[in-house]
């Protein structure tokens, strides 16, 4: 049993978050709870529309971001608001930036 148990802490490794990126996973974890409950729909009843544990449904309702992104994405989309996924990096100013600056030292 102890050595199953530290297979299982060996599999994936802990990463923490800088604490302004936690807040905001903790942030999206809530405005998440805050539109399921609007919906008047129940953790268990989120969880199997999302085909997921209701364990798992709270971890990303925590801001918990070791759960995939396959998931946020099918919880988004049970709340309808999958749309959201099309902002994700919508604008990169500091990419163009880059972008601009080496082409301008190369001579583009």
């Amino acid at each position: 049993m102890v050595v199953l148990s530290i297979l299982l802490d060996m599999s994936r490794p802990a990463r923490t978050l800088f604490p302004r990126t936690q807040r905001r996973a903790e942030a999206l974890g809530e405005r998440l709870k805050a539109a399921r409950l609007r919906r008047r729909m129940s953790e268990s009843e989120m969880a199997a529309r999302v085909m997921v544990s209701r364990m798992t449904l709270r971890k990303l309702e925590s801001g918990d971001l070791t759960v995939s992104a396959a998931v946020l994405a099918r919880a988004l989309e049970v709340l309808t608001l999958d749309s959201d996924l099309d902002r994700l990096v919508e604008r990169d100013d500091l990419g163009h930036q880059l972008t601009r600056s080496e082409e301008r030292r190369v001579g583009k």
